[in-house]
């Protein structure tokens, strides 16, 4: 439901009281804020900058809000308008309020000596988050050591490691270690990535690629490569992803299990989450922004407050897809890790946030319900690699 109106503190609690509480609404969220954007494109113009503040007067927890806050700046995006704090033709206040049958958002927006107000509801019927008791985040010190972790394997009876500089194999008490000699110098802020398949292996780094045994003894070796990263997408196979070997991202070209094959922007990680049966993809861009892409790797939604990196989880709980997200913030200083879903193509937590001992420097899944979290330790120096696992609370 949109009402239009002139004014805004005169009129905006009679506003509020004299809306029949019957009045007509959307059925939920998503179509309420797509007819809220289509108002703010069509009062701006098609392309033009819109500033966006918020406030929160209703009885929703700030899960709800922000995902009424990213629901409306995507269908912002998709009505062919922009946000932007810079040169605005027009500045929006959004106000999200209530009353007995709906959610209401209250947009008071103005351009030069003109202002309008509309206001846009959706019932209470509307979708809710995953049911989420109990969920929580554990972590286990798996390794440790004075050079930087790119990536660990947990193995069934040890871990296999991967720094710069090589390979080191753990096993029933034995270390074993095969050395990684770079064909140049390495980039700054190195990464890698290791799959493990039966008895072999495959680290992937910048510009090479070593291809190994396990058993006997860790054999194998490394060799220049521009090769595609394989990364493990859980139900929905692996997406092949190529890297820019001379930065520390991927440089946006990805083909997908299903045969799909885009050029993204460039991104430092991606990971896949369900939502009413349909795969969305969530990448972190450089910049601290973080896209949600559709099947089609086209734009569906943004998340805010999210670092540069994630991972997926398939958990049988909270909603059984998952995103695993560190949180965007001073990379010297501690880091938290905390568990999401997509409700209307907007992030909501499930857990609670899960502290880390010092920035974390790589994730990557393992399996459905874990990752490795890499950490650079602020108290030792050192850099600790951490099993992450997803607790149903059962």
């Amino acid at each position: 439901m949109i009402a239009g109106v002139n004014g805004w503190f005169a009129v905006f609690s009679a506003l509020l009281v004299c809306l029949p509480p019957d009045a007509r609404a959307a059925d939920d969220l998503s179509g309420a804020v797509r007819e809220l954007a289509r108002k703010t494109v069509a009062y701006a113009g098609r392309g033009e900058p819109v500033s966006l503040s918020w406030r929160n007067l209703s009885s929703l927890g700030s899960a709800e809000f922000n995902q009424a806050r990213a629901a409306f700046e995507s269908a912002l995006r998709e009505a062919g308008g922009r946000a932007s704090e810079i040169a605005p033709i027009a500045e929006a206040r959004l106000t999200l309020s209530e009353n007995a049958a709906q959610i209401l958002i209250v947009e008071e927006i103005r351009k030069g000596d003109e202002r309008q107000v509309w206001i846009a509801g959706w019932k209470r019927t509307a979708a809710a988050a995953p049911a989420s008791a109990g969920m929580s985040l554990e972590k286990k010190l798996l390794w440790e050591q004075e050079e930087q972790i790119l990536d660990v394997a947990p193995l069934d009876d040890g871990v296999l490691v991967l720094s710069p500089s090589k390979l080191v194999l753990r096993v029933h008490g034995a270390t074993q270690w095969l050395p990684v000699t770079a064909q140049r110098p390495w980039p700054r802020d190195l990464r890698g990535h290791i799959r493990v398949s039966g008895g072999g292996f495959k680290a992937s780094l910048p510009g090479m690629t070593c291809i190994g045994t396990l058993e006997p003894a860790l054999a194998g070796e490394c060799r220049a490569s521009d090769e595609p990263w394989t990364l493990d997408t859980g139900s929905h196979g692996v997406l092949l992803a190529n890297f820019a070997a001379a930065r520390n991202y991927f440089d946006g070209r990805v083909a997908a299990a299903n045969g799909v094959r885009k050029t993204l922007p460039p991104f430092f990680s991606i990971a896949p989450v369900e939502e009413g049966g349909k795969i969305y993809w969530v990448v972190a861009l450089p910049g601290g922004r973080t896209q949600i892409l559709d099947g089609a790797f086209e734009v569906a939604g943004s998340v805010t407050g999210w670092g540069s990196d994630l991972a997926w989880t398939e958990a049988r709980c909270g909603g059984g897809s998952q995103v695993l997200a560190t949180r965007a913030g001073d990379p010297h200083e501690p880091d938290t890790l905390r568990a999401f879903a997509l409700v209307n193509r907007a992030a909501v937590p499930l857990t609670a946030a899960l502290d880390m001992p010092g920035p974390v420097t790589a994730l990557w899944t393992i399996r459905a319900n874990a990752a490795i979290a890499v950490v650079r330790d602020l108290a030792t120096g050192r850099y600790a690699a951490y099993g992450i696992t997803v607790n149903c609370g059962e």
